[in-house]
């Protein structure tokens, strides 16, 4: 037997040879889906592990399973299957069957999660998940736990601002992650040189300070095996991240659907095949500890037999219910109905402070509430003040400054939130930056829920001040409720007073899905309409249910936000002139649909007002409805007020003539009051 530098133990012989089985176990498993595939049992998309299977193999198995936490990307099977992902589950999802865990049919293959094993719901969108092995390790770390984070993916997803915005975070906070990068060095048809300058993404990040950095080749455990344990002793000691850099063979295209002759020369293809790294490792076993290739062959040979009794029970899973298409878009929120409404105020309290003392009463109450966002800690307290005291009262571990970077305060957020403990309350400066963070928002934090088949979900609250009327020009303006409603998965408030805004808001945090908290800022000081009672500490208000502000006959005015206190001065105004119902919606999803549908076939016509501007905004979604479901019963056309389709400009003449005011609602109040 040759000797080698490494002088292996009997114990490293063990290992290797667990790590020979698992990965044996995936190649096997890897093939028989793409047969299944190809004989059309359900399934019609396969992306190969092959090449990619002694990195995620190596960290598997060195995890500790059911205690550590798993992100791995789409071509780590290797990693779920060391962790402990039952065959026959992981073929049965192939197949676009029920399983309990990888989605139940709702994802293509190889999206795993599974709760038991710790395995995080993924994505197919590139480099999402290094925001959410943040915030899982984020919460780690606030429990004072010893648990470490395995986040994956290809040398592709390195391009993703997602990956430095999360390497900056995790060194920022010392955090317990660990970042696996498997450059195979193809992201799909574009090389490496083509996609990180230098080709090499490990100098790139060399200078992120606390951050252990290994470039290894994927194929060598000896080489291996020293960064995979390095990093993760580093995370237990809560000594900060590293990222292990393996350069891996993708030794079959890139998917089912992918010719790779179109860009990679035949010549390359063999020479891939050489660094197949089963076929080093067995050559390795053989040479160092003398494992006879009969040996090998007959743990071949079990394993094999392994996978196909798996398969056979994997095609009997039946194919999911059409019946449960819309299952779990959103988790079940527990009933609460325990505001009183229309109570006398003894002391108006503008929106702002009410916001401000729901925040305090929440995270008081309940110690897994965390507060973060850009300027909201310390003295600042957010740039409106709705944050103030927060850190002084919980302490910096609780409510603290983020970056200035939405995609990384909702990503980090969408970590925390499904990590099972933490209750992310978080806040987006204004709504007009949302967009940075928007793919963390629609592709992720939505879907969480619907995607795990109900087996993970994303309970966190995003605030967001929106609206004009302040003179805060195109960036400081706009309402965006009609996008994000458009958004399955989100529930989405609006109060237009201060009792509202701190009950729904509480209630918001109590709720296990994701909400999206919009709060007009020309209302946080207001004090004509939105001033108003402070609610006792245990009354909440939950989304969905509108309110009638005034009660009419003769005709329906929908609003919400800032067109509710313009609506109800307006109708104080025409009061000689008719008889009119203002429904302040409060929330939009879930929306209040009977509530209008009663009221408008009381009143025969409607109004409906939106600050935004009118094209494809969510005042047509309802005027939508009302002509579906009530059509019979109006007697005159659905009418809207809303702002110009054009930016909201800084000048208040010009902001005035973009916005809706009070005489354009006026004027369509008199025009369907007489119609």
């Amino acid at each position: 037997m040759a000797t080698c530098a490494f002088a292996p133990s009997p114990t490293f012989m063990e290992k290797s040879l667990k790590l020979l089985d698992a990965m044996l176990r995936c190649r096997a498993l890897d093939e028989k889906t793409l047969k299944l595939t190809r004989q059309n049992k359900g399934g019609t998309f396969h992306i190969s592990t092959q090449g990619h299977e002694m990195i995620g193999s190596s960290f598997g198995l060195a995890l500790e399973s059911k205690k550590d936490w798993g992100l791995g990307y789409y071509r780590d099977r290797a990693f779920a299957m060391g962790l402990g992902a039952c065959p026959v589950e992981l073929i049965g999802t192939s197949l676009g069957r029920a399983t309990l865990n990888h989605s139940s049919g709702r994802m293509m293959p190889e999206h795993f999660a599974d709760p038991d094993l710790r395995l995080i719901c993924q994505s197919s969108v590139v480099g999402s998940q290094f925001l959410h092995a943040v915030g899982v390790a984020k919460s780690i770390q606030l429990k004072g736990l010893d648990e470490v984070v395995y986040v994956s993916g290809g040398e592709g997803s390195t391009s993703q601002g997602d990956f430095h915005e999360a390497l900056n975070f995790s060194c920022l906070h010392k955090l317990p992650v660990i970042f696996v990068i498997q450059d195979n060095g193809w992201a799909i048809s574009t090389p490496s040189y083509e996609q990180t300058a230098g080709g090499d993404i490990a100098k790139v990040v060399s200078g992120f300070p606390g951050l252990s950095v290994h470039s290894v080749d994927g194929g060598n455990f000896q080489e291996l095996d020293i960064a995979v344990s390095a990093s993760i002793e580093k995370g237990r000691k809560g000594e900060g991240p590293s990222l292990v850099v393996a350069k891996v063979p993708r030794l079959m295209p890139h998917s089912i659907s992918d010719d790779q002759l179109k860009y990679k020369k035949p010549e390359d293809i063999e020479a891939e095949k050489k660094l197949d790294p089963i076929t080093r490792h067995i050559d390795f076993l053989h040479k160092e500890y003398g494992v006879s290739l009969e040996e090998i062959e007959k743990r071949k040979e079990a394993i094999f037999q392994e996978i196909e009794e798996a398969s056979l029970k994997a095609q009997e899973i039946p194919f999911p219910d059409p019946s449960s298409a819309q299952d779990h878009v959103f988790k079940h929120a527990p009933q609460i109905k325990t505001l009183k409404e229309d109570v006398p105020a003894e002391e108006k309290i503008v929106m702002v402070d009410l916001i401000n003392k729901a925040l305090h009463e929440k995270m008081a109450e309940d110690p897994s509430m965390i507060v973060f966002g850009q300027d909201v800690a310390r003295g600042k307290g957010g740039v409106f003040g709705a944050t103030r005291g927060l850190t002084a009262s919980f302490g910096d571990e609780r409510c603290f400054n983020t970056p200035l970077a939405e995609s990384s305060i909702i990503g980090i957020a969408c970590g925390m939130a499904m990590s099972g403990y933490h209750k992310p309350v978080v806040e987006v400066q204004f709504a007009d930056y949302l967009w940075t963070g928007i793919n963390q928002l629609f592709n992720e934090v939505s879907s969480i829920h619907y995607r795990s088949n109900g087996r993970f979900s994303c309970p966190l609250v995003i605030r967001m001040p929106c609206g004009g009327y302040i003179q805060g020009g195109p960036y400081h303006s706009q309402n965006i409720e009609g996008y994000l409603s458009h958004c399955p998965g989100l529930k989405i408030a609006i109060p237009s007073n201060a009792t509202d805004a701190k009950a729904m808001l509480k209630a918001a945090i109590e709720d296990p899905n994701p909400t999206i908290f919009l709060e007009n800022k020309g209302l946080y000081r207001q004090r004509y309409f939105s001033a108003s009672r402070e609610p006792a500490a245990g009354e909440k208000l939950p989304l969905g249910e509108a309110k009638i502000v005034t009660t009419g006959e003769d005709l329906t005015v929908v609003a919400w936000g800032m067109m509710v206190p313009m609506a109800k001065e307006v109708i104080a105004k025409l009061s000689n002139e008719g008889s009119v119902e203002l429904i302040d919606l409060r929330s939009i999803t879930p929306l209040d649909e009977k509530t209008i549908l009663e009221s408008v076939k009381k009143t025969g016509k409607v109004l409906i007002l939106q600050e935004a501007p009118k094209n494809s905004g969510f005042g047509a979604e309802i005027a939508a409805r009302i002509a579906e479901k009530a059509f019979d019963f109006l007697d005159a056309p659905i009418q809207r007020v809303c702002s110009l389709d054009t930016p909201v400009p800084y000048s208040k003449s010009l902001e005035e003539a973009v916005l809706p005011q009070s005489s354009d609602i006026e004027q369509a109040m008199k025009k369907l009051l007489r119609y």
